[in-house]
């Protein structure tokens, strides 16, 4: 379906005004003055139609419902509107579905059912969405109801699906177009540059489908500001080509330039070097998204209860990563015990006991011990335990 491309209104009557000057016809310029004053009122004037039928509607307020209607100031009618209500309705939207769709893409309402619609929607439907789920999908994204479905949505999709490996019944693309839209609203000659960029940059196969996935405006930012980001990732250790480039460029574009600065400080206020900062997120890239508040506790607990080194954490980042809550202070608490009680033969490395899994570190830490394993499960899984038992 073609798009037609009109020229402002504006535009026409200024070159109509003067062509009418040119011809000298003062009563021709006069009248295109007045209409050009006229439209402009129209245009900037609220529709009394619109507005009180999106407030009666939808319960908007008078602000918005203006804001709305000054946009369609030409419309004589709510009948185009209230049909493609019944449409949505039709699909299983909700009243909350339609009203957050509205007031996202309030054009909707003024579009074409059969002609603009309804193909957008099958499109959808084909993909996996439907009932609920589309109507939770478009009340966020109703402005892709009004994409041009030839040069935009089809090939958009065409190449996203290429891109996603092993995608069973497109759940990774349903995921990517909740997570980010604007994959549907550029031009696919960007998505496909990128795309071509990140795989000069060695990021292929699963890698590219897993950075789609978890962060998809990458594959429609400006190659400019990808190239970029590929490139702090450069200077902070990681290579083009390496294995873990994909993960830094994934962390680096997850945060804001002044966020990593002060994760980088709180390092430092540690006494950490600079150098050793870089260190410890080539090794475990995602360690920058992490929480202040968990990267704290972590060291805090780490440096100053355990007596850990500087330089353990700078090879073994990855102990900061895990949850304090679930995993490092309960096997702590247990080891306290077995300590005090006397029961282990010799202290065991806290980092290896820390990289057991669940039932390992029970089997070898507990359920060995039949006389203490009542006080050591409490200790090891209290916490757990009293929010069942309330």
């Amino acid at each position: 379906m073609k798009m037609r491309i009109f020229r402002p209104f504006s535009l026409l009557l200024h070159e109509m005004k003067f062509a009418a000057n040119m011809n000298s016809n003062p009563a021709l310029f006069n009248l295109l003055s007045l209409s050009s004053k006229r439209l402009s009122t129209l245009s900037s004037s609220p529709n009394p139609i619109i507005v009180n039928y999106l407030i009666q509607t939808f319960g908007f307020s008078q602000t918005l419902a203006n804001s709305i209607s000054n946009r369609f100031w030409w419309a004589k009618s709510t009948e185009n509107p209230q049909s493609v209500i019944h449409f949505l309705r039709d699909l299983g939207f909700s009243e909350a579905h339609i009203r957050t769709s509205v007031r996202v893409g309030p054009q909707i309402l003024f579009s074409d059912i059969d002609k603009t619609l309804k193909p957008k929607v099958q499109f959808f439907e084909q993909l996996g969405l439907v009932g609920a789920d589309l109507g939770k999908f478009i009340s966020k994204n109703s402005k892709v109801l009004t994409i041009s479905l030839e040069k935009k949505l089809v090939p958009c999709i065409e190449i996203l699906k290429k891109t996603l490996s092993d995608d069973e019944n497109n759940g990774d693309l349903i995921r990517v177009l909740r997570r980010c839209t604007w994959v549907l609203s550029r031009n696919p000659e960007l998505l496909l540059s990128n795309i071509a960029f990140l795989e000069s940059c060695g990021i292929v196969g699963s890698q590219l489908s897993m950075l789609l996935t978890r962060q998809p405006r990458l594959f429609v930012i400006k190659q400019s500001t990808l190239k970029d980001l590929v490139s702090r990732a450069v200077d902070m250790g990681f290579s083009i080509e390496s294995r873990m480039l994909v993960y830094a460029l994934y962390t680096i574009s997850c945060l804001r330039d002044e966020t990593l600065r002060k994760k980088f400080e709180l390092f430092r206020s540690w006494g950490f070097t600079e150098q050793e900062c870089i260190e410890m997120f080539r090794r475990t890239p995602g360690l920058l998204r992490a929480s202040e508040e968990k990267l704290k506790l972590g060291m805090e607990f780490f440096m100053n209860t355990m007596k850990f080194e500087k330089t353990l954490l700078v090879h073994r980042p990855t102990i900061l990563m895990l949850s304090m809550e679930d995993r490092v202070i309960p096997r702590y608490r247990v080891l306290q015990i077995l300590k005090s009680k006397r029961l282990l033969k010799r202290e065991p490395s806290f980092i290896n006991v820390l990289s057991l899994t669940d039932e390992e570190f029970l089997d070898k830490f507990i359920s060995r011990f039949a006389d203490d394993a009542e006080e050591l499960l409490v200790a090891y899984k209290g916490h757990t335990l009293q929010e069942v038992d309330e």
